[in-house]
């Protein structure tokens, strides 16, 4: 069930964020229902062959919250599930922002604003040789302050790209503010529906809602999914605080998490 997997990368995010003294716990609590719902559910991958040809292709282009995806990945055999205890050391190919040198992981992100142009090349690609395979990309909500990404949906909807879904993850905070104090991006569906591409906001953390808004689509159009998540999800004392963009947990925080997402998902 994804639900579980979800909670699985909850715990694990949290564990190698703790052990690696690392930050951006609160980013990855908000995506881990996201992307338990496409390696669960949604996307065709084979991790023992992971650049099978005709595999969809992710890309986190927030990948500041590479332990979600990590987490994902190592749960999908892609890696053994120790190699998670690596997670930001040194030597490691486990790097504190995603890199394409781990099994799975298609380009390697952290400078925002590139995981979608990058991605609508990857569905130009698939459409010019006729394939089938289809790109998933997900963005932060303040990653959309970044003109690239709207001159990437602007070609997307040109080239009728209905092999490209992006989901915006908009959990209303980014780095040490609130989205909307930063740089505001409301109207945000009426925006990106200018833009040429069709529109669905959902519940991000509704997994039943998830795997429709991935699954029912027939339009010629680019899809782009409002997620509307919750910063910190699953941790009472981490969601909607901005501080956990960057803070990373104590031994006492660290159990008091862990055992909050254990009575959740008992």
């Amino acid at each position: 069930m994804t639900i579980k997997l979800a909670a699985r990368i909850r715990r694990s995010a949290l564990q190698m964020v703790y052990s690696a003294k690392a930050s951006h716990i609160g980013s990855a609590l908000s995506i881990a229902d996201i992307v338990a719902v496409l390696y669960g559910n949604i996307m065709k991958l084979d991790s023992l062959n992971p650049s099978n040809p005709t595999r969809d292709r992710f890309i986190l282009s927030k990948g500041h919250a590479c332990v979600a995806l990590y987490a994902a990945l190592a749960d999908s055999c892609f890696f053994p599930l120790s190699d998670l205890e690596t997670y930001g050391a040194d030597h490691s190919k486990l790097m504190n922002h995603v890199s394409h040198s781990v099994p799975g992981v298609e380009f390697s992100t952290g400078s925002l604003g590139h995981g979608l142009p990058y991605g609508v090349g990857k569905a130009l690609g698939a459409r010019i040789k006729k394939l089938s395979w289809r790109t998933f990309v997900l963005l932060g909500d303040g990653e959309m302050d970044e003109g690239s990404n709207w001159e990437a949906l602007m070609f997307a909807a040109h080239h009728r790209l209905d092999n490209l879904v992006a989901i915006i993850d908009y959990n209303k905070i980014q780095s040490m503010d609130t989205v909307s104090n930063t740089l505001g991006i409301e109207p945000l569906a009426e925006k990106i529906n200018a833009f040429g591409c069709v529109v669905k906001e959902i519940d991000g953390h509704d997994h039943n809602q998830l795997i429709n808004a991935f699954s029912s689509y027939s339009e010629s159009k680019p899809l782009v999914i409002i997620a509307h998540t919750v910063k910190g999800k699953g941790v009472s004392f981490m969601e909607n605080k901005v501080e956990w963009h960057y803070k990373n947990p104590d031994d006492t925080q660290l159990a008091l998490a862990l055992a909050e997402l254990e009575e959740l998902n008992a």
